[in-house]
């Protein structure tokens, strides 16, 4: 991913709310497949880690990626934005 289709992301990505919290229990595998299944879907989400999470977000997201198979667009404090480019029927996002 270059820097350019990264800051297009990025833009998406500010005016975005989250729509997954990880807490106390961290990853689990079912959290793992909504979010695989919500990047299916939507190709860009946000993830918020909460406070009584003791994992790093960095971290988290690294870990995330790889499950996911997607890409670490940003992590800002307690925010993740992660991509997964959408199969060629299904592009909702077109990066530049």
């Amino acid at each position: 991913m270059t820097t350019k289709q990264r800051a297009y992301l990025k833009s998406l990505a500010m005016t975005m709310e989250p729509i997954f919290q990880i807490g106390k229990n961290s990853m689990t595998p079912e959290l793992t497949g909504a979010i695989q299944e919500a990047l299916d879907a939507r190709e860009l989400i946000k993830i918020s880690v909460l406070k009584n999470c003791a994992d790093d977000p960095r971290e988290l997201a690294e870990v995330i990626a790889e499950r996911t198979r997607s890409q670490v667009v940003q992590v800002i404090g307690k925010k993740i934005v992660l991509y997964k480019e959408g199969k060629d029927k299904n592009k909702k996002i077109v990066l530049p």
